[in-house]
């Protein structure tokens, strides 16, 4: 597989997904970038815009195994991880795996669920296994969580603390649609599901396959600087409580690379930084007072000095 063979996996899986998420074109190469990228993926936004239909049109579009968790208050760790039931015939507990045990996960309204329970994604979203009474079961290679959270209802919800927002490589957000859009919409969905007629564009291999050539797409001295200055410029103790973290600077710089190979390019641009900066950096920050971390984020992207083009080719 070379860099224009994972961008026209890109497009085909583009083209498969807009049979159903009308416009949304930047939201979706994104997402498609983050799974490429090994990445989780939270989706933040009113109920009713089309987090989970993306999640679902992506997993028919892969053909990929997929699971979904309602996160209610009384979902225990053990219906997400699974656990060990005794065996009377063989006279052993035997281990009866979770829905965890899926290439791609749904986590429908992760916060609310509570803290405990949430806590049991963690060892899954940063070490594709889980520990049961002391044995360690691994999670498949691909193993994705597409997490979803409504910002506004509070009632009920118990907020994911900052080590768990850590573990999504970026936070999305669905594009409002506009009269055209809407009208397309309605066309579509009053008149057929157009969830089951989605066309298999690509299989879970063909993503490994092309993950494994995100090493050699390069990233160039001035840009690794560039992305090290913007994350410190995050991390102002003046205006944060809390800055972006080594792994959402590898994140980020793991996410160019993927959308650069899903470009059919085999390096980093900046524009590539400053576009996904956003994504990755500002479900991240915690603010002091009222200020907005995304508008934080972009005037850093703003100030700080990108390298020129005979830098980052160099």
């Amino acid at each position: 597989m070379e860099y224009a063979d994972i961008a026209l996996l890109g497009q085909r899986m583009r083209d498969s997904i807009a049979q159903v998420i009308v416009g949304n074109e930047r939201t979706v190469r994104i997402f498609i970038s983050s799974v490429l990228a090994g990445g989780h993926v939270l989706m933040e936004d009113v109920p009713g815009t089309g987090k989970t239909l993306l999640c679902r049109t992506f997993a028919a579009a892969l053909d990929a195994g997929f699971a979904r968790i309602q996160f209610t208050p009384d979902l225990l760790p053990s219906d997400i991880t699974g656990v060990s039931v005794y065996r009377q015939d063989k006279g052993e507990f035997q281990f009866v795996p979770g829905p965890v045990f899926t290439q791609l996960l749904l986590a429908d309204e992760i916060n609310r669920a509570v803290p405990r329970t949430q806590s049991a994604l963690l060892e899954c979203m940063e070490e594709h296994s889980v520990t049961e009474n002391g044995i360690t079961h691994r999670l498949s290679d691909f193993f994705t969580v597409v997490a979803t959270q409504n910002p506004i209802e509070n009632r009920g919800t118990f907020p994911l603390p900052e080590a768990q927002m850590d573990r999504f490589m970026v936070r999305l957000r669905m594009e409002r649609p506009d009269r055209q859009a809407s009208i397309a919409i309605l066309n579509r969905f009053l008149y057929g599901a157009p969830l089951e007629k989605v066309c298999q564009a690509a299989d879970v291999q063909a993503f490994l396959d092309a993950r494994s050539l995100l090493e050699r797409c390069t990233v160039s001295g001035d840009c690794l600087d560039y992305l090290v200055r913007i994350t410190e410029r995050t991390q102002a103790p003046d205006k944060v409580l809390l800055g972006v973290s080594a792994r959402g600077m590898l994140a980020l710089a793991r996410l160019c690379r993927a959308w650069a190979a899903l470009e059919g390019r085999d390096y980093v641009i900046p524009d590539d930084i400053k576009a996904l900066a956003p994504a990755v950096f500002v479900h991240r920050i915690l603010m002091r007072g009222m200020e907005d971390a995304e508008a934080f984020v972009r005037d850093i992207l703003a100030s700080e000095e990108a390298p020129t083009e005979q830098k980052w080719r160099s």
